[in-house]
């Protein structure tokens, strides 16, 4: 977390135009299936492991450092610094009231925070007049952060489509942290979180709107994570297999 916040600020100080990806499972099953997507991912400025198994996944396969970095998580750390360094945010995303209701909740929080905008997308394909009209929108209110709760993939493909032409420094996409800091869906227990289990607790929360994405990404990333780590233990033990020896001449 700490990495990814001092990223960000160098960011916001070099007047940089990024997006951050905050990617779980879902996110990388879904980039297997998509070149394009698996494209926006590539060229990400910053690609964040939002789920604890990706965060087991990685650690097992040697990179010992990684840590959870959350997406409601790095949204919090972000607001807290943003009301002492005077970055300006604008929410993009969520139902209709949303993002002022975000908005509100976390002016209370944090004192000092500037928001500058917020905006809730209608459910449908914006008219090219329409997003000129968005893009207008954000870039007259001048944030330092766009925060994109659009949900995976939609929101990915919105930063990387605009990154050229928002004019702000950051982007990041956070889907439901939305609607978590707004206090309008519960958090799983934190004993959850830190044990992998929070898509559990977001299935039974919304099994009519989720269980088709569960069946298909908790079975589908066991077994490829499974075959990963087999391939790489073979290959350990080929590495490290004797020497034939030599006989002497």
């Amino acid at each position: 977390m700490d990495d990814a916040v001092a990223t960000l600020e160098r960011w916001i100080e070099g007047r940089r135009r990024e997006y951050v990806c905050v990617t779980g499972v879902h996110g990388v099953m879904e980039c297997r299936c998509d070149p394009s997507l698996r494209k926006i991912h590539d060229e990400a400025g910053m690609v964040t492991p939002d789920g604890m198994p990706l965060v087991y996944f990685l650690r097992l396969v040697g990179k010992k450092r990684t840590q959870r970095v959350y997406g409601p998580d790095l949204m919090r750390a972000m607001t807290a610094r943003s009301a002492t360094r005077g970055y300006r945010q604008f929410y993009y995303g969520g139902d209709v009231g949303l993002a002022e209701k975000l908005k509100e909740t976390l002016v209370r929080s944090a004192s000092g925070l500037q928001v500058v905008g917020t905006f809730s997308p209608p459910f449908r394909a914006l008219t090219p007049e329409e997003d000129r009209a968005i893009v207008d929108m954000i870039n007259a209110a001048r944030p330092d952060i766009v925060w994109v709760g659009l949900s995976t993939p939609k929101q990915e493909r919105w930063m990387a489509a605009h990154r050229g032409q928002i004019e702000a420094p950051v982007m990041i996409g956070v889907g439901a942290a939305f609607d978590f800091l707004a206090g309008t869906k519960r958090q799983a227990p934190l004993w959850m979180q830190r044990h992998g289990l929070e898509w559990l607790f977001r299935l039974c929360s919304e099994p009519k709107r989720l269980w088709r994405r569960y069946a298909y990404i908790v079975p589908g990333f066991s077994c490829l994570a499974a075959g990963e780590l087999l391939r790489r233990a073979m290959q350990g033990r080929k590495s490290t297999g004797a020497m034939p020896s030599r006989e002497a001449g």
